[in-house]
């Protein structure tokens, strides 16, 4: 999505109304790309669980940075969330991952009933509708919907569980007057300043 601006349109404690008014906004873009990206951080071993049944192929790794006591060098992760038990998991948590596609027959909505407590993202990318009259053109790069979970920021690096909020993303320099009319279109309002997306 490059550096968006990203407008927040909607806050919520409810996960799946987030997602409905996203799926809403998803079908406002004139052209919707097939990619879905998808990120969050895993709290406890039953969000490992829960993620590693649906994305068992995504990479990863610890949600914050490790070092080895010894020799300083950085610890990465290296379990099978497959196969690695409980113990063993519980250790090494927080994790987190980010993947630009959800692989055939995964869902977004599976990947969002299986987020934790921690932080997280869903977000489709496209083009808005070309609405010269009203001085709005599509920005194919930048242009899209993002739900970030257990979050009030784009970057969904604050976690604050239970808050759940929606953005819209137009152009590198912004589109208020888009944004307000998507917001609108949800039953929303533009939530404070834009962000970067």
């Amino acid at each position: 999505m490059g550096n968006s601006v990203a407008y927040p349109v909607l806050r919520t404690a409810d996960p799946a109304e987030a997602y409905e008014k996203a799926r809403h906004l998803c079908a406002l873009l004139a052209t919707r790309y097939a990619q879905v990206y998808v990120g969050a951080e895993l709290r406890t071993v039953a969000d490992v669980r829960r993620m590693a049944g649906l994305l068992p192929d995504a990479i990863y790794d610890h949600a914050e940075i490790r070092r080895d006591p010894v020799t300083g060098a950085y610890v990465y992760f290296g379990l099978d969330v497959r196969t690695a038990s409980d113990a063993e998991l519980a250790a090494e948590v927080p994790l987190d991952f980010v993947r630009e596609e959800l692989p055939d027959g995964v869902r977004d909505e599976d990947f969002v009933r299986a987020v934790g407590a921690g932080p997280a993202s869903v977000r489709w990318e496209g083009c808005w509708p070309d609405e010269p009259e009203l001085g709005s053109f599509p920005s194919p790069k930048y242009d899209g919907v993002q739900l970030v979970l257990n979050s009030d920021h784009c970057e969904w690096d604050r976690g604050v569980p239970g808050v759940h909020t929606l953005y819209v993303h137009v152009t590198k320099h912004g589109d208020p007057g888009r944004a307000e009319r998507l917001a609108a279109a949800i039953g929303g309002a533009v939530l404070g300043e834009p962000e970067q997306g």
